[in-house]
């Protein structure tokens, strides 16, 4: 017993010797605890408020500002009918995005993957409270729940923005059937095209086993799981193409299908005729004042973390925004004699569309530039173009939203060169885990730009011919004219916006 004593003293004075000269010995981990893997990145509540307000300002944007701003800009006996198309289309897009539009859009779709997800969370299956998504950083995650409902508010505007253009003359059962038909063959693969992507910590993480690859075998299993990772992604987001928010995916998908729609159904009776005067501009006016704060949930909300990058696109959108009003308003002075508030406001949403896609990569002075550009640009299709070529875009939304969203999708080709003030495009796969500036081309990225402002063209207005056209040829599109001389808010939904 005296010598398993001693010999217990023994080994503790000598361990304790050995730590007083090596303290970092014991915080030595044990074999298994170095070898465990990392914790699973947790959402930061400061990220996941963020989302949170910036979900309400985007549905904000659509009802009541998008509604109030369109029903201003018609006459007096249809102001009802749009505010009931625009929440209409509101509800019927929630519903359709969590049903499968989620799903559609922001999954893995196996063979078609370049072009359409799949069906794997359909009904928001596998989705709970605990579930997380990545962001554009390393990780860092948001709950699944807030990116479903941020996104979600996109999918209830997008097709909204349509019914400007063919205001006042398409039939209500008409344009739900179009809406249903459209946000799913249109909008949600187009979606998943554009932002569809496999996550920056995936790249990573291919990226780190290549570079720890000894053998050329492991090199080229690590090279080919690498290659995968990058191709699990959207056909334009594999391609390069830059929207931070939806200049593709919104705007010019909206504006040109709206232009379709108004070529396909007709001119309203006595356009270039009678006098079709907005019957509230006060109302427009509230509404393109919540649309432009709205818009910041719009945009800075893209980032998706509340941050420096979110700060800037915000900063962008307000002085892009500035800078078009005041072009537009100085554009029209000029060259109509007086300045109007429609004209300031009209200009003012052009900037907000031509700045979408660009804010998170452009700097504020190439913004300020970029909405300058927009606001005279967008006024000259809006005026000149349109009345050289008779088409009867109702509330401008081909000449606003679809060449202004053309305009910001080249524009952001350029504008993100750190040269001019950009923040230039991010390589995860240099130095996995850290956000790095990868290589940029300047020609190279524009023609990038133009090849998905041509796709989305081409998608949209292709696909949206086909879809009016069967709605046509089943219910018809186009109220009667008895129907659109007594006014639709009567016509399509028995009720008046006004009674006085």
């Amino acid at each position: 017993m005296k010598l398993r004593t001693a010999l217990s003293l023994g080994l503790g004075g000598a361990a304790l010797a050995l730590l007083l000269i090596e303290p970092s010995l014991a915080q030595t981990p044990a074999p298994e605890a170095a070898t465990a893997a990392p914790p699973a990145p947790l959402p930061n509540k400061g990220d996941t408020a963020w989302m949170l307000v910036s979900s309400a300002l985007v549905l904000m944007m659509s009802v009541p500002g998008l509604a109030l701003f369109y029903g201003g800009l018609v006459r007096t006996k249809n102001m009802l009918s749009v505010l009931t198309q625009v929440f209409a289309i509101v509800a019927i897009a929630g519903l359709l995005w969590v049903f499968y539009g989620y799903s559609m859009a922001f999954t893995n779709g196996g063979g078609l993957n370049d072009f359409v997800g799949g069906f794997s969370k359909v009904f928001l299956k596998g989705v709970d409270a605990n579930s997380n998504v990545a962001t554009f950083s390393n990780g860092v995650v948001i709950p699944e729940y807030v990116y479903i409902c941020f996104q979600m508010t996109f999918a209830m505007i997008t097709p909204a923005l349509i019914v400007g253009s063919f205001a006042e003359r398409m039939k209500f059962s008409a344009l739900v059937v179009f809406v249903i038909l459209w946000i799913t063959v249109i909008y949600f693969p187009m979606a998943h095209m554009v932002w569809y992507w496999a996550g920056p910590d995936s790249i990573a993480a291919a990226a780190k086993a290549l570079a720890a690859a000894t053998d050329d075998a492991s090199k080229a299993t690590a090279q080919a799981a690498l290659d995968a990772v990058n191709k699990d992604a959207g056909f334009l987001f594999q391609k390069g193409a830059l929207d931070f928010a939806g200049g593709t995916v919104v705007h010019i998908n909206a504006g040109i299908a709206g232009f379709v729609g108004c070529l396909m159904l007709g001119k309203r009776i006595g356009y270039g005729r009678d006098l079709l005067a907005p019957h509230s501009l006060t109302m427009t006016m509230i509404g393109a004042s919540l649309l432009w704060v709205g818009w910041f949930g719009f945009n800075a909300g893209s980032n998706l973390e509340s941050n420096g990058t979110a700060a800037l696109a915000m900063l962008n959108t307000f002085v892009a925004t500035c800078g078009a009003a005041v072009a537009w308003l100085f554009a029209e002075w000029a060259l109509k004699g007086k300045p109007s508030l429609l004209g300031m406001v009209s200009g003012a949403i052009a900037g907000l569309v031509a700045v979408t896609p660009a804010s998170g990569f452009a700097g504020p002075m190439g913004s300020i530039v970029l909405g300058l550009v927009a606001g005279v640009v967008c006024f000259i299709m809006c005026s000149t173009v349109k009345n050289a070529l008779g088409y009867d875009d109702s509330l401008d939304v081909f000449g606003v939203h679809c060449v202004g969203g053309i305009l910001g999708a080249l524009a952001t080709g350029i504008l993100v060169d750190p040269k001019l003030g950009g923040v230039g495009i991010p390589d995860y796969s240099t130095k996995p885990g850290e956000l790095v500036v990868g290589a940029y081309d300047m020609m190279s990225q524009v023609i990038i730009q133009a090849e998905a402002v041509g796709l989305t063209l081409l998608w949209s207005g292709i696909g949206s011919a086909i879809l009016y056209k069967l709605v046509d040829l089943t219910i018809g599109l186009r109220v009667t004219q008895e129907e659109e001389r007594e006014g639709l808010d009567i016509a399509d939904h028995g009720e008046r916006a006004y009674n006085y």
